[in-house]
């Protein structure tokens, strides 16, 4: 096996570390708290990205990128975290996960607005597919149903509306940083700002008890080994492997998601859920192929293949 297929499949294996992240993030929340839980996991997962990433001096940063990077960054990782621990429950939990799967297509969708991508008439068809998809991951047991859909919402308006915030946030980030990171990668750094921020809200608080079983300490230590090497992995996978391959196979990670989530907490999902999954997986598909049916012309640059996918 060359070089290029063994970095393509540790990308692939950064693919398979994120699919797991909603039921990992919902397992350590269960045991040490939303906010604790989440500092704890960012905290440990700083380390791993130490390790597996390393840090980069901030004067070697843009400022620009510093600063935008820094702030889009650690809101993303709030919001996600967040939005995952505190769902009512298991199967909120991979809901409002999904949601936040809606970055990919709006992300590109920003990119054509903001970052003047050319693309054709899939990406449309393609956005439209992923809020469908959305929506009848909503609509529960129904499928399609509007009432119901806004019933779930209303549930826990805070899960969700960080989860679709969230998805903002990083389609944001991505378009942002395209621009200004200079080949810059602020990860290490970000991830321990973001356990800086969890730290000081799990302190104004008033912080409160987190109890460390051996089964609190197992989630904790995969969400972050998940997060941290599967960052590690990504970079790894983009720099020296097929990245054709690797961005397709991002655009799967929501059904890889639920399923894994699905197994991990024990909770079992409807065909109609399935059916909204895939469907968010197709429109993200139909969009990321908008930008990549015209062939680049002599001298003009190709169209990025997209930012890792949380």
């Amino acid at each position: 096996m060359n070089n290029t297929n063994k970095a393509t499949l540790i990308g692939l294996l950064a693919v398979l570390l994120w699919s797991a992240i909603v039921g990992l993030i919902r397992g350590v929340s269960e045991h040490l708290g939303p906010t604790g839980g989440a500092a704890m996991m960012y905290s440990v997962a700083s380390v791993f990205l130490l390790l597996s990433v390393g840090y980069t001096r901030l004067k070697e940063f843009p400022r620009r990128y510093l600063a935008w990077g820094s702030l889009l960054f650690v809101a993303y990782e709030l919001c996600l975290a967040l939005s995952i621990g505190y769902a009512d429950n298991a199967r909120q939990a991979i809901e409002v996960g999904m949601v936040n799967y809606l970055w990919p297509a709006l992300t590109i969708v920003a990119a054509i607005l903001f970052n003047r991508q050319r693309a054709n008439f899939l990406i449309v068809p393609g956005f439209l597919l992923s809020i469908a998809g959305i929506c009848r991951v909503l609509g529960g047991e129904q499928g399609f149903d509007l009432g119901g859909m806004l019933a779930n919402v209303r549930d826990n308006p805070l899960s969700y509306g960080l989860a679709f915030g969230g998805a903002l946030l990083w389609a944001a980030y991505c378009t942002v940083t395209a621009r200004i990171a200079g080949g810059k990668n602020g990860v290490t750094l970000f991830f321990i700002l973001v356990s800086v921020t969890l730290w000081i809200k799990y302190l104004l608080e008033g912080g409160g008890r987190m109890h460390f079983t051996l089964e609190a300490i197992a989630w904790l230590v995969l969400a972050a080994g998940a997060m941290g090497f599967g960052y590690g992995a990504w970079n790894v996978g983009i720099l020296h492997g097929n990245v054709t391959i690797l961005a397709g196979a991002s655009y799967f990670i929501p059904v890889l998601s639920a399923a894994l989530s699905s197994l991990m907490l024990r909770t079992p999902l409807s065909w109609a859920f399935w059916q909204g999954a895939a469907m968010v997986c197709g429109g993200a598909v139909l969009c990321w192929l908008a930008t990549r049916a015209r062939p680049a012309q002599p001298g003009e640059e190709p169209a990025s293949p997209g930012a890792p996918v949380q």
